[in-house]
């Protein structure tokens, strides 16, 4: 199954990074392709969501089970949608200047040859989303002296 790994450093708290991602009702304010999110259950520590994205006139909705240890873990389980997987986990840690955050995802999509041929678009939509992670910290938390950098 294809994935991606990406470990940032930001400026701002584990427990601030876990929350804006943990929010999963304001995700249609700030990332691209979500167009609209609804939480069906949410008891504090496992979600269940369901997300409608959109490019043009495709549209397709995921449903997923979120299950959550705040300040240190988010995993996000694919339980419905059009790919056959679709699976990430956050990690947040904290580190003198702020926080390291690690994200994977693995997906995988019911048709094979679309698979290899979306896999080397989903790269760079995976890196708009970061961003887009990154800015809302940024517009709710304020700038710090340190900016975000990305660990190899």
């Amino acid at each position: 199954m294809p994935g991606i790994r990406e470990t940032r450093r930001l400026p701002y708290s584990a427990e601030q990074m876990f929350d804006l991602v943990a929010d999963v009702a304001r995700y249609p304010e700030f990332l691209p392709w979500v167009v609209a999110t609804r939480v069906r259950s949410d008891d504090g520590t496992e979600m269940l969501a369901d997300m409608l994205v959109g490019f043009k006139a495709l549209r397709e909705k995921f449903t997923s089970r979120v299950l959550k240890q705040r300040p240190d873990r988010l995993e996000v389980i694919y339980v419905d949608g059009p790919m056959r997987d679709l699976d990430n986990v956050w990690h947040f840690r904290p580190t003198a200047e702020g926080c390291e955050i690690e994200f994977a995802v693995d997906f995988s999509f019911r048709n094979r040859m679309f698979e290899l041929m979306a896999g080397q678009y989903f790269d760079r939509a995976f890196r708009k989303m970061v961003a887009a992670f990154e800015e809302r910290a940024h517009a709710l938390y304020g700038s710090s002296s340190s900016s975000a950098q990305s660990v190899a």
